[in-house]
Order: structure tokens, then C-alpha cells, then sequence
């Protein structure tokens, strides 16, 4: 159990690691296309800018999946890696049966991604939030 544990703690600390940078890297994006007197309107302009930090964060989302699939793949419990992928993106969106497909030996991993996935897509909306509130004040939209 402990060393599901470590290997699920530190693959959850990659991600964090990764979405972390992608949450720079989406801010920056937005914050470089983002015109310094302010925004004048909501038109395409702007929906492309709040789409490019969407986009950046649901590649995070997948490239995440991905890195847990290969973590399932590296210690056995599937044979084939999209089996892994799929099974990945049902534990990583926490609609579950990880505990269930998984062996007993490493079904507490199932958990541990949901965990993981919980808190990252939560840090994407959050993200995403913080975008939409910067560019309705700057148009003063609610106020």
C-alpha cells in the first residue's frame, strides 16, 4: 500500500509540476494579448484569447491522462496503452471504476487519480474564471 501511495504522490506532483506551467504559460498568453487601455467590447478578439487559455489548459488535462496511463502501463495493468489512456480519463474526470478494473495490488492508484484530476480541473476553471472576471472588468461588465 505505501509504495501505491509514493508512486501515486509523486505522479500527482508531475502533474501539478506540468499544470503549473501550463497555467504560466496560459496567464502570460492572455495577459500579452490583453491591450494595456483596456478592452473595448467582447468580440472575437477576446473569445480568442480566453479560447487559447481554454485550449492550453485542456491539453494540461490530457497530457496528465496521459502521463497516469503510462504510470499503469510502466507497472503492468494494461496491455495495451489505450485501454490505459481510456481507463486514465474515466478515473482523471473522478466518474470512477478504477478501484474496480485495476488489480488489487494497485487499486488504491484509481482513487489517488481521481484525487488528482478533482484538484486539476479545479484549477482550470479557476484559471478560466480569473481570465472571464480580468476581462469583464476591464470592459465593466458587472459593475
Amino acid at each position: 500500500m505505501l509504495g501505491n501511495i509514493v508512486i501515486g504522490l509523486l505522479t500527482m506532483a508531475v502533474c501539478l509540476l506540468l499544470q503549473s506551467m501550463l497555467v504560466v504559460a496560459a496567464l502570460r498568453y492572455y495577459m500579452s494579448h490583453v491591450p494595456k487601455g483596456g478592452v473595448h467590447g467582447i468580440g472575437w478578439a477576446q473569445l480568442r484569447r480566453v479560447n487559447g487559455v481554454m485550449t492550453l489548459l485542456v491539453l494540461g488535462n490530457i497530457a496528465q491522462v496521459i502521463i497516469w496511463a503510462l504510470v499503469f502501463r510502466m507497472l503492468g495493468e494494461f496491455d495495451v496503452i489505450e485501454t490505459a489512456v481510456y481507463h486514465s480519463g474515466v478515473n482523471f474526470a473522478t466518474l470512477g471504476y478504477g478501484d474496480i478494473v485495476m488489480s488489487e495490488h494497485r487499486r488504491l492508484l484509481g482513487p489517488i487519480e481521481a484525487i488528482n484530476g478533482a484538484l486539476m480541473i479545479g484549477v482550470s476553471t479557476a484559471v478560466l474564471m480569473t481570465v472571464l472576471q480580468d476581462l469583464f472588468k476591464r470592459r465593466g461588465i458587472g459593475e
